[in-house]
């Protein structure tokens, strides 16, 4: 009698349960992982499209407070000279020739402030009526009067509390208005600076996808972008408080705003909904997609995976079924099907080792060949020194100067003991600047009163490493080259900073200068040199030429792509020109 003990009516087979299993666990896999990109990709992504926004509302704001600024200062350099108060206590009528000649020379004193670059639209003069005087450009043949503007209470509160106001006129002219007053608080006169709009309208540009307006105090346009619908949207603007934030109004339109506290204009950006979420709609889009992919191809991925797993089962269970009293025989396959795994992760592991064994050895020719470029560089430019140091000592000798043979004899000594005390160690920059500093002595012997130098520096210098010699040949060069055709006294400024992880020294001279070419040349040299192998040149006995060029390199071995150096003129004196050497105390510098 046959017995079938717990049928299951509806039996499933293994590959049917190993397959579900997989199914069940990719489903968490994939719900898990588009919780995280909702969480950690597309949340974070949308408040960083939103605060793009904001940050683009006070970058226009910051710029209309640049420019508001700079009218600021135009008027500081009027009011500095002291013959505007005298030409305005003069209380002659425009029309004679005391009034005229006035007016010419109110006229001067505007051209001298204003300068070549012209960014405004007009300048006017008026007295203590509120009547112009004078406009320095005369676009508008009647200037309004200020009579109305000093009549208002509100007028004398923000000049108590600005010096300033920003004046909309009817005609949609913006001005900036200060009173001309003196030390003892004397008024004499008003000033109004009438804004140029191309220049209130340019910061609102470069923004494609939003249209963006600047409001004054009292809600009125000062300016907005070219793609702007200014009759559709100036009424949909509402007033927030706070000086920044963002709401979406009735179009669903985000609107962030920005208030200046120097102004008081406020920015706006509309944006449309679609241009601020496109990012993040693309990206849960996609997200989507490759997640309904992804599960589809794991669908079939795990079906005939799981067959084939489960094949020497099957033909195990086939074997079994063919088993039989006259058929003891049979063969079972016993070979391991998932061995190659195992292999391949032996294999793996030799091969990490092969490699890690083959770092390790460039790794140690990497350093050694450095450290043989590093003492080539340095060698290179020690003989140039000390060759410069004899000179002056043979020239003082000539002249009888025999104390000074012997200090600088003992200066030079104690040079050469720091060229050659261990030359393939770094030093600090306090004992690099100390080197400089004798340097500078010892060629002080020579030149006497008209070598004049100075150098600042601070404790933080001894925190910071580098090659030795790589400071004075840049001062030597100043005392060689820049002052050929100058008269002295001749000035070397040595200033060094610190700030933020980077420090910085800068090497000042009142010399010749550069030409354009000559900077392009130094720089060009220094750019080529990072393109391929560090070469040892012969020539180095000019600025710009390879002398410059292996002490840059010889910072650059040790820095890398941390050291930022820059050749300029010196544009405040118009006189001389600084090398600029700037490095960050951390690896992620740019």
């Amino acid at each position: 009698m046959n017995r079938k003990f717990g049928k299951n009516p509806f039996p499933a087979s293994l590959q049917t349960k190993f397959f579900l299993t997989f199914v069940v666990l990719l489903l968490i896999v994939l719900g898990s992982f588009l919780v995280y990109v909702n969480l950690v990709v597309i949340q974070p992504l949308k408040e960083k499209t939103e605060n793009e926004k904001l940050m683009s509302a006070e970058k226009v704001s910051d710029q209309l407070d640049i420019y508001i600024d700079s009218q600021n200062q135009l008027s500081q350099r009027i009011l500095s000279n002291k013959d505007v108060y005298i030409l305005l206590a003069d209380d002659a009528a425009s029309q004679t020739f005391e009034g005229l000649s006035r007016s010419r020379k109110l006229k001067d004193i505007m051209f001298q402030a204003i300068g070549p670059s012209l960014n405004i639209q007009d300048m006017i003069i008026y007295n203590l009526e509120g009547s112009a005087l004078v406009s320095y450009i005369g676009y508008d043949r009647t200037p309004p009067s200020l009579k109305p503007l000093l009549e208002d209470d509100e007028t004398l509160a923000i000049w108590s509390r600005s010096g300033y106001l920003l004046n909309r006129e009817q005609a949609g002219k913006v001005s900036f208005i200060r009173p001309i007053i003196n030390q003892n608080g004397e008024i004499f006169g008003y000033l109004s600076i009438q804004l140029d709009q191309a220049y209130l309208q340019k910061p609102a540009e470069g923004l494609a996808d939003s249209e963006v307006f600047v409001l004054g105090q009292d809600g009125q346009l000062i300016s907005s972008s070219q793609n702007a619908e200014v009759d559709k949207r100036l009424s949909t603007l509402e007033p927030r408080s706070g000086a920044s934030g963002m709401y979406m109004d009735h179009e669903q339109n985000y609107v962030t705003y920005y208030k200046s506290s120097s102004s008081e204009w406020t920015t706006y950006i509309v944006t449309p909904k679609q241009a601020v979420l496109g990012p993040v709609s693309s990206i849960s889009n996609i997200s989507i997609l490759l997640i309904t992919s992804l599960m589809l191809f794991s669908f079939f991925y795990i079906y005939f995976s799981a067959k084939n797993l489960l094949l020497p089962i099957r033909k195990l269970r086939s074997q079994i079924l063919r088993v039989n009293y006259s058929n003891m025989n049979v063969k079972v396959d016993s070979r391991s099907h998932n061995n190659e795994l195992i292999l391949l992760n032996e294999a793996f592991q030799e091969l990490l080792e092969r490699l890690q064994q083959s770092i390790e050895r460039e790794k140690l020719a990497l350093h050694e060949e450095i450290k043989a470029r590093n003492s080539a560089l340095q060698a290179q430019i020690a003989p140039h020194f000390i060759h410069n140091v004899l000179y002056l000592i043979s020239i003082a000798a000539q002249e009888g100067k025999d104390q000074v043979v012997q200090d600088m004899c003992k200066q030079l000594s104690d040079s050469l003991r720091y060229v050659v005390s261990s030359p393939y160690q770094h030093v600090s920059l306090s004992d690099e600047l100390a080197y400089t500093r004798n340097y500078l002595s010892l060629v002080q012997q020579k030149y006497e009163d008209d070598l004049e130098w100075d150098m600042e520096s601070d404790d933080s210098t001894g925190l910071i490493q580098l090659p030795r010699l790589v400071i004075q040949p840049f001062v030597e060069n100043c005392i060689e080259h820049a002052f050929k055709n100058i008269d002295p006294p001749w000035r070397i400024s040595i200033r060094f900073k610190l700030y933020n992880g980077l420090w910085a020294i800068e090497i000042s001279d009142n010399g010749e200068g550069f030409s354009d070419d000559k900077i392009k040349e130094i720089l060009g040299n220094i750019h080529d040199s990072d393109s391929g192998a560090l070469e040892l040149q012969t020539n180095s006995t000019g600025i710009g030429n390879m002398g410059m060029v292996n002490t840059v390199n010889r910072l650059k071995l040790m820095y890398k792509n941390r050291l930022f150096f820059n050749v300029y003129n010196n544009a405040d004196t118009g006189k001389g020109a600084t090398i600029q050497i700037i490095a960050s105390l951390t690896k992620d510098f740019y």
